[in-house]
């Protein structure tokens, strides 16, 4: 019978606080406009309720539609469309927390007030 080494665990690395990464906040840029997602349609799909006043069916593009995960209530970029722009766009990024919070800071994103006619 040979001698069988046993495998060693391996140690888990505590976690220690670091000091805030700091990041670039991506900004809307020409017709591009910052939304909150109010709902999920399926297919890709959602309708998200921007700050230039328009509410739209935006879809996630084939590139990003794997690594984008959107959920209601997240703060999201939106390219319009060339044609029916003001109904249908595309989500571009996803806000994190830190950068909504850097957004509302500078004041690119307003208080939502809930509309209660709609409900």
């Amino acid at each position: 019978m040979a001698f069988v080494p046993k495998k060693k665990k391996k140690k888990k690395k505590s976690f220690t606080p670091e000091q805030p990464q700091i990041m670039r906040v991506r900004l809307p840029r020409g017709k591009q406009s910052i939304g909150i997602v109010e709902t999920r349609l399926g297919g890709g799909r959602m309708r998200v309720r921007c700050f230039d006043g328009f509410t739209r069916v935006c879809r996630i593009p084939g590139g990003l539609k794997r690594g984008l995960w959107v959920r209601e209530n997240d703060v999201v970029l939106v390219e319009p469309w060339e044609y029916g722009g003001d109904e249908k766009g595309d989500v571009i990024y996803k806000y994190r927390p830190a950068q909504v919070s850097w957004l509302r800071k500078k004041d690119y994103i307003k208080e939502v007030t809930v509309d209660l006619e709609e409900f």
